[in-house]
């Protein structure tokens, strides 16, 4: 018998998460088991968690979008038990069960070895946010991270404190925009040389071309603010936007790419190529600084889940939330 986090939905649609005892037998078909040691609350993990189960089809359902942890038994010759392995994406936690279980069972694509330099803790202090927030910045570096300041919106959550984290590791001047005074400290803390304040990017304005300030963007916004910082980027600059937060509408004009040769790209994390993902997580052991990270971790059980989940989609969470699935 292992512990989970099901959320289980009743005939009225009212969702439920609580800790439940299940057997191996219980779990969905895959070709890997594995034993869970951390996972992550993310803001689909709120989603799943919340009222109306957001993005889950299927009940009951275990949560948790990410997951690092030792293999137990494997019918893919890739993995063999007592490798320490790392999931991120393929819907895990939304259509497939996820991480908040101390077992789990999935397709060996789905897996990547964890690198050299990471143990499951900081993989998982890392997680699909940081993943994301690497991936975004190895955008920026394809696409050539112009001269001046990087912004970062939406800096004092998962995505944007990893790659404030990065990118001042990488030796770039970093403007972290939040909209929380009160975390200005931390954000300096992982590297920021400057603050913005929420309200000074997202000022109302018609002119859709702005001073050339930004010589590149990882955006985990998005909606008006991305549309207010594309006029807002250096020539031939580009934007990583990776985030919903602030809707899926973008209510832009093509000037900024037309007349500045501005790059809007797409970080999709879900289904990312298995050498792209290898790749990412060798980066992030090697340019993601260890100390900066551990600045980051907020420590959570299974049992602090359905608070932390409601948490997260009013904003409440800081940094990343390291739930101990083990313990």
């Amino acid at each position: 018998m292992f512990k989970a986090l099901v959320v289980e939905k009743n005939e009225e649609g009212k969702t439920h998460a609580a800790v439940q005892e299940l057997s191996l037998d219980q779990l969905p078909e895959g070709d890997v088991t594995v034993a869970v040691e951390y996972s992550t609350v993310n803001y689909k993990d709120g989603l799943c968690i919340g009222p109306g189960g957001g993005l889950v089809r299927n009940y009951p359902h275990i949560p948790g979008i990410d997951f690092a942890g030792t293999v137990e038994a494997s019918d893919d010759a890739r993995y063999k038990p007592g490798d320490k392995v790392v999931l991120t994406g393929w819907r895990v936690g939304e259509a497939y069960w996820g991480g908040y279980s101390q077992k789990a069972r999935v397709k060996a694509d789905w897996l990547v070895p964890l690198p050299d330099g990471l143990d499951t803790r900081q993989a998982m202090a890392v997680g699909t946010a940081g993943f994301t927030a690497m991936l975004a910045v190895m955008a920026l570096e394809d696409h050539g991270i112009k001269d001046g300041p990087v912004l970062v919106t939406g800096a004092a959550g998962g995505v944007g404190s990893v790659a404030t984290a990065i990118l001042a590791n990488l030796g770039h001047p970093v403007a972290a925009v939040t909209g929380r005074p009160e975390t200005t400290d931390y954000l300096t803390s992982l590297g920021a040389t400057q603050i913005v304040a929420r309200e000074e990017i997202n000022e109302t304005t018609k002119r859709p071309l702005e001073a050339e300030t930004w010589g590149g963007c990882v955006d985990a916004v998005g909606g008006d603010m991305l549309a207010r910082v594309l006029g807002q980027m250096k020539y031939g600059a580009s934007v990583s936007a990776v985030g919903l937060a602030g809707g899926a509408g973008l209510p832009a004009t093509v000037i900024p790419f037309l007349l500045r040769g501005v790059n809007l790209l797409g970080i999709d994390s879900v289904m990312q190529p298995y050498d792209n993902r290898v790749r990412a997580w060798a980066r992030i052991a090697k340019d993601l600084p260890m100390d900066k990270l551990e600045a980051m971790i907020q420590p959570a059980t299974l049992s602090d889940l359905p608070d932390l989940g409601r948490g997260i989609l009013k904003g409440q969470v800081k940094g990343r939330v390291v739930v101990d699935v083990k313990g």
